[in-house]
């Protein structure tokens, strides 16, 4: 009988201990321990070694996620190939159009450079693009997208932003055809600028080279020198860069120089250039609008004009 009562004891107080107890208790365990564990370094041993106990099941635990992620990844693999393709292409394409873009910049450069050299020239001016450029090495010829209904004629002098580059030959509607100053078959009348001896500068069938071949061994020309055209023959207009001398070279009884100057102008580069009205010369438009007026006016004098 004894021994019934003690077991009922037992069981009476287990269920007075209900388990909102029993959290309220963990809980206030948890804040005493926690207090302790700030307020000193006495539980630091215990947990560490809780720490290292509990590794297995951590790492039991993030197992499942891990395989997961794997497997997500393996899958796809295909998905990812596919996609590194796809940037791939885009790479290219975005290289593509940065080197477009490169070339739109340094031709805007090259289009401001013009403007500039034409804001600053007393003449009428006309930008052309060169179409094409003659691919026999020895004839230095280039085409125009600008023709007699641009007001081009023949004769018309070429510049860019640092010299002349040569003339135009031949004339259609819709285009033109011009030869370089550097073509062997060209030659244009200078004038050295540091103390105006003028010559005629031939070219040497090379892209970077003239050529003086009429100065007198006596002449005073020296290297550096910057030769300018001199405006006779009235083709070219007079004070435009045409080159840097280079070289001066004088041969023991040779009655003449041997001297070698290079194009200021950009001949062989850029896709511009400026075709120029002089002031001893019309546009034909305004030429042959000039004529008829001139005609019309002979009419009146000679009393033919027509009945109104």
């Amino acid at each position: 009988m004894r021994g019934l009562a003690e077991d009922d004891k037992s069981s009476l107080l287990g269920r007075r201990i209900t388990p909102g107890l029993r959290i309220v208790a963990i809980v206030v365990i948890s804040i005493i321990l926690m207090m302790v564990d700030h307020a000193s370094t006495s539980l630091k041993p215990i947990r560490s070694t809780l720490a290292v106990a509990t590794q297995p099941i951590q790492m039991i635990a993030e197992l499942p996620g891990e395989m997961v992620h794997y497997l997500g990844r393996y899958f796809d693999r295909g998905q990812l190939i596919a996609d590194n393709e796809a940037l791939e292409q885009k790479v290219l394409l975005l290289q593509a159009r940065l080197q477009r873009l490169a070339s739109l910049q340094a031709e805007n450069e090259r289009i401001r450079a013009l403007l500039a050299s034409a804001s600053s020239l007393d003449q009428n001016v006309l930008i052309a693009r060169i179409l094409s450029v003659s691919p026999d090495p020895y004839r230095h010829y280039i085409k125009l997208n600008k023709g007699s209904t641009d007001g081009v004629f023949v004769g018309q002098a070429l510049v860019d932003a640092n010299g002349i580059m040569g003339q135009v030959t031949d004339v259609t509607p819709m285009g033109s055809r011009a030869i370089l100053i550097t073509d062997a078959n060209h030659g244009i009348p200078v004038e050295i600028n540091r103390t105006g001896l003028q010559t005629i500068a031939q070219g040497s069938g090379k892209s970077s080279e003239l050529r003086l071949p009429f100065l007198a061994n006596n002449s005073d020309i020296q290297v550096g020198d910057l030769l300018v055209t001199s405006g006779l023959g009235g083709r070219y207009p007079a004070g435009y860069p045409v080159a840097e001398v280079t070289s001066v070279v004088h041969q023991p009884g040779d009655e003449f120089l041997e001297v070698v100057a290079t194009p200021t102008a950009h001949l062989n580069r850029g896709r511009e250039v400026l075709l120029v009205w002089t002031d001893n010369t019309l546009d034909p438009v305004a030429e042959a609008q000039e004529g008829n007026s001139t005609d019309q006016a002979k009419d009146d004098a000679n009393g033919d004009s027509p009945a109104p």
